[in-house]
């Protein structure tokens, strides 16, 4: 398996939690009931896998091989994605916040919920678009068996010592999680 194909396949997983922010989103904005608690635990994947592991892969690691193959800093494509993961950040706590004001009984809140969530989703479904069509290309053409074998053992690394021992289960339990409540909220 090479490097770009862990990275892609986590972002199937991360498109399954944005799918079901939208549908819980767009029930909340037509004035339904959506617990609070689904969007903070939204907000816990993505810090926990979307952030914490995943760009944590990329930023630990990936871009880092990328640079030493030649790709340049200063403005150019990894500037880029380190700037929509610092936005993704911010949009997390946002969500985070408002969604305990909603928890709360703030009333006001239920827009900001809305609001973070399409601004995150609309954020990360461009975000990987640019990362699987032109970022993940472009280092699979640059890094030659020996330096795909390094980055694998970089990611294995972070799993280990930065997530921790069974994250990704917990991370796919949770993800399998919001799709069923998201499921639950439409029918």
């Amino acid at each position: 398996m090479k490097a770009i194909d862990v990275l892609m396949q986590e972002h199937r997983l991360i498109e399954r939690v944005l799918d079901a922010l939208e549908i819980a989103a767009g029930h909340l904005e037509r004035s339904h009931s959506v617990p609070p608690t689904f969007f903070l635990e939204a907000a816990d994947f993505i810090a926990g896998f979307a952030d914490g592991c995943h760009h944590r892969k990329e930023e630990g690691v990936l871009f880092g091989a990328m640079i030493e193959s030649g790709v340049p800093t200063g403005g150019g494509v990894i500037d880029m994605m380190l700037e929509e993961h610092e936005q993704g950040r911010a949009l997390t706590r946002a969500l985070r916040d408002a969604a305990r004001r909603l928890q709360a009984g703030d009333a006001p809140a239920r827009a900001q919920v809305v609001s973070n969530v399409r601004g995150y989703v609309a954020l990360l479904r461009d975000h990987i678009a640019k990362e699987d069509e032109m970022l993940f290309p472009m280092a699979d053409e640059l890094f030659s068996p020996a330096r795909q074998e390094r980055v694998l053992e970089g990611f294995e690394r972070v799993e280990r010592e930065e997530t921790g021992e069974g994250a990704h289960e917990k991370f796919h339990a949770l993800a399998a999680k919001l799709e069923r409540e998201a499921r639950a909220i439409s029918d």
